[in-house]
């Protein structure tokens, strides 16, 4: 069974680097089955699609935060990580890595089929 854990920090302040791991359990990151993604949720608003590392390690990120985002993979320790910068309040958010079969369309929330728990980011001074 695939399981997906986020983990990273509550807090951070303004203008620093966001960085959350995602460790999978139940299959390998590398196998060709699945797409990986960050999803995130502000509070009062709808899940934001925010990037992809696909089976061979390919990226894609949405347009509006392509250029604060990088996502890499950890093969041998199961692992993708988001790095987001610079942070604002307005990226105040509940965090959530998931897993969609290949196929489907990486950008849609409701194509993900397996979700971790989420991890609430504050950013504020």
């Amino acid at each position: 069974q695939v399981q997906l854990v986020e983990s990273g920090p509550g807090l951070v302040r303004p203008s620093q680097t966001l960085t959350l791991t995602c460790t999978i359990s139940g299959t390998s990151i590398a196998n060709d089955f699945y797409y990986w993604s960050w999803i995130r949720q502000p509070p009062g608003e709808e899940l934001e699609w925010m990037g992809v590392v696909t089976g061979d390690g390919t990226t894609y990120y949405s347009p509006p935060l392509k250029s604060r985002t990088s996502i890499s993979r950890d093969t041998l320790k199961n692992q993708f990580t988001l790095d987001l910068a610079p942070v604002t309040p307005g990226d105040t958010a509940v965090y959530y890595c998931a897993a969609a079969e290949r196929g489907r369309s990486w950008t849609l929330p409701s194509e993900y089929t397996h979700w971790g728990q989420g991890t609430q980011v504050t950013v504020s001074s």
